[in-house]
């Protein structure tokens, strides 16, 4: 079958002719058709098989009928990240440069004014991820009425970060009456809730089976001591002369550190990590894919979705956390029915991670045969890792032991101390002492008392007495008349049920009585 067999338009085929396609993908010969009927699609694609030129060639076409309005997009695309966004940008460009259709890409790092004055203009095509969508919709840039086409791709990893709240209210914004295309690497139940969530009757399509690994790549384990990780990473680069290869770790600070000892040594590597500058991520990607760097020291996040072609190796620094994510790293090599190579750098105490890869991918992975590295190798142990033993840490007591070791430590810091026995001194060396040792006789007496303690008692010392200063209150004798006279003072009648003895907070002032009449007519006559 060929691409002109999906019903395609010319100007679509134009595009991919020139882009040197001639034969679809299993996904695409499934996709492109159903999509192009305007059915829901459920696609469950790994990265490589060509899924996003499966709805981006057939939404080509679907909007190259019509106009968008000024903030009203005509489709939405939602990606996980911003290289997966970028990554679905430049198949439109490629793909669609004989269709004069308008588009905007919304990820972070980029310049926020920019983008809203592309959606002033108006824009068929929106992609872009999650969080930048929702900001420029709640500062009233976007309006999401006029959406006839939505796009979720890669909603498994929008699952393992944590998105699905924001694209589940995405999905609430955007009209009902839509075509929504739904594609994960990976199913599990919680992608099938949301499948049936978000799609309406949808037409399922699928290029391999779920979770597992492609034919095309060899894979091959090491297993070596912690220390001797990043060693074999360098022997393994010089044995295998490696070009364009993909090297995982599972920790953003272990990319760091591996990308810094890989350039330390001479070779030729750039990072990528989440939490690089958008910029920096950009650039270290452009790097590796015009050749300028034969390594790229990536997690998995950053790696994810990204379609980068010839490549001939991936190594696991890490065995990977997730299972599945074993899967997804490898992928990134034996793309387009091309071979490619995925070795895997475990310690001796991972057989656990390993048997779970090994039950998903239902097959097991054999040991490197590398000259190069056999004094690195150890064998593997079963079991969990040995923990690092701590000495003991001053000034604490340690963890509280439980049961019945708890009973005898008990036991025993309450068991009272014994003075130590001191042995009896020969006769010879007290002799040939300067000092006469001699050994009083003990009265004899009862063993109670011989043993009885009687403690001294404990004087308290006395305290220390201040002489008095000679001087007197300077106040006058006559200030204090009514603090004298305060007695004899009415007060008024008790209403809070103490009566005489009231307390001092509730005391209310002293009020003076009027004088009586007489003594008022008396005052005015001595006037």
């Amino acid at each position: 079958m060929t691409f002109e067999d999906l019903g395609l338009s010319p100007s679509t085929l134009k595009g991919v002719t020139d882009a040197g396609y001639t034969t679809p993908t299993p996904i695409q010969e499934q996709a492109i058709p159903l999509i192009l009927m305007g059915r829901d699609v459920l696609g469950i694609a790994q990265t490589g098989t060509g899924k996003t030129a499966g709805f981006t060639l057939p939404m080509i076409d679907i909007l190259a009928e019509g106009r968008a309005k000024a903030r009203m997009p005509r489709s939405v695309i939602i990606a996980p990240t911003r290289e997966l966004a970028a990554q679905v940008s430049d198949n439109f460009v490629k793909y669609g440069k004989y269709q004069n259709l308008c588009m905007a890409l919304l990820i972070g790092g980029e310049s926020m004014a920019e983008q809203e004055r592309v959606l002033d203009r108006g824009v068929d095509v929106l992609i872009a991820t999650p969080g930048r969508l929702l900001d420029l919709f709640e500062r009233g840039r976007i309006i999401l009425n006029d959406v006839r086409i939505l796009v979720i791709d890669e909603a498994d990893r929008m699952l393992d970060m944590g998105f699905i709240p924001d694209v589940e209210r995405i999905v609430s914004l955007i009209p009902k009456i839509r075509q929504t295309l739904f594609f994960s690497a990976t199913m599990n139940a919680e992608i099938r809730r949301l499948a049936d969530q978000f799609l309406m009757n949808p037409k399922e399509v699928q290029a391999t089976a779920p979770a597992t690994t492609a034919t095309t790549v060899t894979q091959a384990l090491i297993i070596v001591r912690p220390e001797d990780k990043r060693e074999c990473v360098r022997r393994l680069i010089r044995a295998e002369h490696l070009k364009n290869a993909f090297i995982f770790c599972n920790r953003k600070r272990d990319v760091d550190i591996l990308f810094t000892s890989l350039t330390k040594h001479g070779f030729n590597a750039v990072g990528l990590h989440g939490d690089m500058p958008q910029p920096k991520r950009m650039e270290m990607l452009a790097r590796f894919k015009a050749g300028e760097a034969d390594l790229l020291v990536c997690s998995d996040v950053a790696a994810r979705g990204l379609d980068i072609s010839a490549v001939s190796h991936v190594i696991n620094f890490d065995v990977p956390f997730n299972a599945e994510d074993y899967i997804h790293r490898i992928g990134r090599t034996g793309r387009a029915g091309m071979t490619g190579n995925a070795i895997t750098i475990a310690t001796p105490y991972e057989s656990k991670a390993l048997a779970a890869i090994e039950s998903l991918i239902k097959s097991s992975i054999p040991m490197l045969m590398e000259a190069a590295i056999e004094d690195l190798k150890v064998p593997m142990q079963s079991g969990d890792a040995p923990r690092e033993s701590r000495g003991p840490r001053g000034g604490g007591r340690g963890r509280e032991p439980k049961g019945r070791d708890r009973n005898l430590r008990k036991d025993r810091d309450h068991s009272p101390r014994h003075a130590p026995i001191s042995s009896p001194v020969p006769a010879q060396l007290q002799a040939e002492a300067e000092v006469q040792v001699s050994t009083p006789q003990a009265a004899e007496q009862p063993v109670e008392q011989a043993f009885a303690y009687t403690p001294e008692p404990i004087i308290p010392p006395a305290r220390e007495r201040h002489e008095r200063s000679d001087r007197k209150n300077s106040r006058p004798r006559e200030s204090n008349k009514w603090a004298r006279d305060a007695g004899r003072m009415e007060y008024p009648d008790d209403a809070v049920g103490f009566g005489s003895a009231i307390p001092a907070f509730l005391q209310v002032a002293p009020t003076f009585l009027p004088p009586e009449p007489g003594d008022a007519e008396a005052h005015v006559e001595d006037e």
